[in-house]
């Protein structure tokens, strides 16, 4: 899970005006630009069950914002959002084990994951170490198997260590001829430090049940995708909760950490080669009506699980569409989505708009977007943001 970044402009006739103008350049330059195809890494194999996977992943960006450049004036920055070394290895057909960096645009290479897997069958398996723990769709893909560029994180906040990860354990299958994936699992858990809410070390528990009505989705083990690019009708009902006592607050003035969401999503074939796409989801937190610590609180660093969450409620729709059409290397697919989150301790409601085009290259493995992005509030300033970006995997 990555944060998201809040953008606004100062009127309505400006904002259309801008996303014509930007779309249309960026649907220009999509057609003109080429990549190399992606691979999905590299095997090499010992024998005897045993294999070393390698790949690579990585996100690169031009943004330009409202008012963020250190002058107060509109920005222009181009970023690596992320570069990721992908490394799984395993020992025997059931015994397997996976490891992922992340180069994330503060400059720091740090643990994305780093788990042991005891893999016996479809119907059950376990794993343990740093993972994502079940939770949302949206944390389930990362950032590189959204359907828009932006992480939703006006309304997708689970608590983590780094990235949607915390260090635990999670039990997780699929059943009914692969309908349903559920996953469960016991974690670390929020603001276990000092002074905190959670000094006496509570572990988080987390549960996820997805059950699919039409197609399976194809994914590893308990992840998912927002969008399967017209190769799969889907349709996908989820519902997520993660529980943990005294999980928000100080020592002595704690509350209860309570989260959960249902999540839908629609892709259906259409017109020989396009997708429609539509995807829905409700989150609540409830944190016992009471103000959590900040992310900072006592020394802690951005990859300990301490403060941020907020009690209240929110949503986003999401709504794209694959044009048949290949247009030079690939497809475009136009993507619009709403978000929105009311704070109920503070009544500070946040929503944000993402307008954006994707062209498909191949699949999430070779993408390019270009994104106009609207955050307002009731509190502050609203903002605005241009994004061009670029995805490999390979």
């Amino acid at each position: 899970m990555t944060s998201t970044t809040n953008f606004t402009a100062k009127s309505a006739g400006d904002r259309w005006k801008k996303l014509r103008t930007f779309l249309g350049a960026g649907a220009a330059a999509a057609a003109l630009m080429s990549a190399s195809a992606a691979n999905a890494g590299a095997t090499i194999e010992f024998g005897d069950g045993q294999s070393i996977n390698v790949g690579m992943g990585m996100r690169t960006s031009f943004t330009s914002a409202e008012d963020a450049a250190p002058n107060g004036s509109r920005s222009s920055d181009f970023e690596l959002d992320s570069i990721r070394l992908y490394l799984n290895a395993n020992l025997t057909d059931t015994i397997k084990g996976t490891f992922n960096t992340e180069r994330n645009s503060d400059g720091d290479i740090k643990l994305l994951d780093g788990y042991a897997r005891f893999e016996f069958n479809d119907a059950f398996n376990i794993w343990a170490g740093r993972m994502l723990p079940p939770s949302d769709r949206a944390n389930l893909d990362g950032p590189y198997y959204l359907s828009s560029w932006n992480y939703p994180g006006v309304v997708s906040q689970y608590p983590a260590k780094f990235a949607g990860r915390d260090n635990g354990v999670t039990v997780w299958g699929k059943v009914f001829d692969k309908k349903l994936t559920y996953a469960v699992g016991a974690f670390e858990g929020h603001n276990e430090i000092s002074g905190a809410s959670s000094e006496g070390d509570n572990l988080l528990y987390a549960g996820r049940v997805a059950y699919n009505f039409w197609e399976v989705e194809d994914n590893p083990a308990y992840y998912t995708s927002s969008t399967y690019y017209g190769s799969a009708d889907v349709l996908t009902l989820a519902f997520a909760l993660q529980y943990q006592k005294d999980g928000v607050g100080l020592a002595g003035a704690s509350g209860d950490y309570l989260g959960y969401n249902v999540d839908l999503l629609m892709e259906k074939k259409v017109m020989d080669g396009g997708a429609i796409t539509l995807e829905g989801a409700y989150y609540k937190f409830d944190t016992d009506d009471t103000f959590d610590v900040a992310p900072g609180f006592g020394g802690a660093g951005s990859t300990d699980n301490v403060g941020g969450i907020t009690q209240g409620d929110g949503y986003l729709v999401s709504a794209a569409f694959l044009f048949p059409q290949e247009v030079g290397m690939g497809k475009f697919q136009p993507v619009v989505r709403y978000q929105n989150f009311d704070a109920d301790l503070t009544g500070v409601e946040t929503e944000q708009y993402d307008f954006g085009v994707n062209y498909i290259i191949k699949g999430h493995n070779a993408r390019l977007s270009a994104v106009y992005a609207i955050a307002d509030t009731n509190a502050t300033s609203s903002s605005d943001a241009f994004i061009a970006g670029l995805q490999l995997q390979f």
